[in-house]
């Protein structure tokens, strides 16, 4: 029996727009698998993009957004407690939780049941959809989305940061937009090479994504990879049909 729905894949690739969709058809919420939107104020530069819980004139809720300050440090072992949490709640209330993000460790943590320090958690069957896209088209996909994030207030919003006291160092530890957007605030990179440099490193960290996917299929964890390309009502339909 599935208790559980992920959704994955590389960046840019939709995740969170499909999901909210199949979250308004299933009666399901959303948990977050993504490592940095956990932090608050870090909203542009993370993609949070909350609009994209709103379907049909209805809020589809979501979890594991926004339960961090900027400069903490959260990870894997926090993620897998928090999850659980969320998962339960949304379970005891008669809903479909999915999962839905691209940090792999985070959804393999929750998946394939990792043990820390001797915690006990209750195993999960999922079934897993990753979503796939052409390369050329994610490509494209991740040049325009930054050029719309810049013009959105990246800058600002990692200047904001700066200024309420999160150190540089924490920002750059962050990685992708937060790094190179705080390197040119500091006046170590161009404007343009901040640019150029940052949409290098996020079509590498797409491929690294890729990488860790199919990792996880080696390690035991079958993907249902939909081909994105194709109608949402088939790919809608096509996750349905493994559901049933």
């Amino acid at each position: 029996m599935t208790d559980l729905l992920t959704i994955t894949g590389p960046t840019a690739c939709g995740k969170t727009t499909f999901a909210a969709r199949l979250a308004y058809l299933l009666d399901g919420e959303i948990i977050s698998a993504d490592s940095r939107q956990v932090y608050r104020r870090m909203d542009i530069g993370t993609g949070k993009d909350l609009k994209d819980y709103e379907v049909e004139g209805r809020h589809i809720p979501y979890h594991l957004i926004d339960i961090a300050e900027p400069g903490t440090k959260y990870n894997v072992y926090r993620y897998q407690h928090d999850f659980h949490e969320a998962y339960s709640d949304i379970r005891n209330r008669g809903k479909l939780p999915i999962l839905c993000g691209g940090t792999g460790l985070y959804i393999e943590s929750v998946l394939k049941n990792y043990e820390f320090d001797g915690r006990i958690c209750p195993r999960v069957n999922s079934v897993v959809v990753g979503l796939m896209v052409d390369r050329d088209i994610r490509r494209q996909r991740i040049s325009r989305r930054l050029d719309a994030r810049l013009d959105e207030g990246m800058v600002d919003e990692v200047q904001a940061l700066l200024d309420e006291g999160v150190s540089s160092e924490s920002l750059i530890r962050y990685g992708l937009e937060y790094k190179y957007v705080t390197l040119y605030l500091l006046h170590q990179l161009t404007y343009d090479a901040m640019h150029d440099l940052l949409e290098i490193a996020i079509h590498k960290f797409a491929k690294r994504q890729m990488t860790w996917f199919r990792g996880m299929e080696k390690r035991g964890t079958p993907i249902h990879w939909i081909d994105t390309t194709q109608p949402l009502g088939h790919q809608l339909d096509e996750v349905r049909q493994l559901l049933a």
